[in-house]
């Protein structure tokens, strides 16, 4: 805390964090929401194209093929309706010119069964244009007059229907003025639809006639545009929700990799620092002692004047001593065993043991115990704890303040110890580099008090929250894991005897 009056030191020297490397940071959450959107996106749009195009495709086949079944079915009954021998077929009664190549049926019934036939054609929903085609090529019925007589020459969709005995259809969104078959009675709205359907001799060997009609089916329009835009929607809804998911999921997972690799690096910084500062603070150890030891004797005979002197000398090897048993403790492994701790016993033994250097501080101290469950921690490490944020907040009052100690359980199965002092406070700058290990403002200072009390109470699942103002005091909350419903009974019995 300033809990820490803080005169502050270079920056330590950090690792580069997870997805960094010499030439830049790689950062994985902006590369994956761009990557994953375009290709997202991509697929997204190539799925709705080929979606909405077989819908088109197929509708309009399915359109054209009930087309031809009506149009063919139409003819087979005006040859019978008209009597004309079954071994005949509309397709050999369209021809005009041809009235007198049949024999066995007279000019005038061809010509009824043709006129009854073209009238049914003429006379179909949503049509733009029918046009009947001899062998030749040649219009020899049109609902459009100029027509009549043309012969369409260079026509591959007419000369494929001819020759492979089949079906074909065509879409069309504009009239090709190229084309001297498409001179529609009016103008199409939107899509307009091109039918060749053959019309076959008896034995169905060899297509005599073409029945070409164009037309526009608004209804089947209608359900084509609803259909785009389910599809579209789905597509992108569909779309949307699996990148949202997928930026979740990963979002998750690169949190994760960062707080992975922020602990990765504290836990190789405290190693490597442990090995070097072991071997440092064991080979300070006995020349502490002994520079110690020689200044009590010396003490002891030395003149009034010398004794200040010789006071400071001790003093500084106290602090000393300190500082190397701090970094110790710091880099030490810690035991994931823990405990069921009676915080408010731990807090009192604290203020006991802080009580005369409070006096002196002239700090006034504001703590009224209660009852509240055991935590979960250690107690010697929860002692550690108290002392190291006790001792911060003291020096960060030199000249008196008011120390508060607050106690609440603040849901079930958590417990909030907050300390709060009126000391001189931090800056912004100095709150955010405050739990990094050997960072202090402190003149003086080691810098691995706040960073052991983070890693203590994370060790423990809980965490340690600080909060400052510059010239107004520096408030630190410990969140603990309260014991469960057994060991507190346990907790509370062993108390009582």
């Amino acid at each position: 805390m300033p809990i820490l009056e803080q005169q502050q030191e270079p920056a330590p020297i950090t690792p580069a964090v997870a997805g960094q490397s010499r030439g830049g940071q790689f950062n994985l959450l902006r590369w994956f929401s761009l990557a994953s959107f375009f290709i997202i996106a991509a697929v997204a749009l190539g799925l709705g194209y080929i979606s909405t195009r077989f819908v088109v495709t197929e509708s309009i086949e399915r359109d054209s093929m009930l087309t031809a079944q009506f149009i063919q079915a139409i003819g087979d009954a005006e040859i019978r309706h008209a009597l004309i021998d079954p071994a005949r077929t509309m397709g050999e009664m369209l021809d005009p010119r041809l009235d007198n190549a049949y024999p066995d049926v007279s000019p005038g019934t061809r010509a009824a069964a043709r006129i009854e036939f073209l009238d049914h054609v003429e006379h179909l929903p949503d049509i733009l244009l029918a046009t009947v085609y001899a062998l030749d090529r040649t219009v020899v019925w049109s609902t459009n007059p100029e027509l009549i007589g043309v012969r369409i020459k260079d026509d591959d969709e007419l000369d494929s229907s001819f020759e492979m005995k089949e079906l074909v259809s065509t879409s069309y969104h504009e009239i090709d003025d190229e084309r001297p078959e498409q001179k529609l009675l009016r103008e199409p709205e939107y899509l307009f639809v091109e039918n060749y359907i053959p019309m076959f001799n008896a034995d169905r060997s060899k297509v005599v006639a073409m029945v070409e009609i164009y037309k526009e089916p608004v209804d089947l329009v209608e359900r084509i545009q609803r259909g785009f835009k389910a599809i579209w929607l789905a597509t992108v809804l569909g779309g949307l929700v699996i990148y949202l998911g997928l930026f979740w999921i990963v979002r998750r997972a690169s949190m994760l990799l960062q707080s992975q690799q922020k602990q990765l690096i504290t836990n190789e910084t405290f190693v490597a620092l442990g090995e070097m500062s072991s071997a440092v603070a064991h080979s300070l150890r006995n020349p502490l002692a002994n520079i110690r030891s020689s200044a009590e004797l010396a003490q002891e005979i030395a003149s009034q004047n010398a004794q200040k002197n010789i006071g400071d000398i001790i003093n500084q090897v106290d602090r000393m001593s300190r500082w190397v048993r701090e970094l110790l403790v710091s880099l030490r492994p810690m035991n994931d065993d823990c405990e069921t701790v009676d915080l408010v016993l731990a807090i009192d033994d604290t203020l006991s043991a802080f009580d005369a250097l409070i006096k002196r501080s002239n700090v006034q101290v504001r703590f009224t115990p209660q009852a509240c469950p055991p935590v979960v921690s250690q107690q010697v490490l929860l002692t550690q704890i108290l002392n190291s944020l006790f001792a911060n907040a003291l020096e960060a009052m030199p000249k008196g303040g008011q120390l508060s100690i607050d106690i609440e359980q603040t849901q079930p199965g958590h417990v909030r110890m907050t300390l709060s002092d009126t000391g001189k406070g931090m800056t912004k700058q100095q709150q955010q580099m405050v739990f990094k290990p050997f960072f202090t403002t402190k003149q003086g200072g080691l810098g691995v008090g706040l960073a052991l009390v983070k890693r203590i109470m994370e060790r423990f699942e809980g965490s340690v929250e600080l909060i400052s103002q510059e010239q107004e005091g520096t408030r630190v909350c410990l969140n603990f894991k309260a014991a469960t419903g057994g060991e507190y009974g346990a907790q509370h019995i062993a108390g009582r005897g």
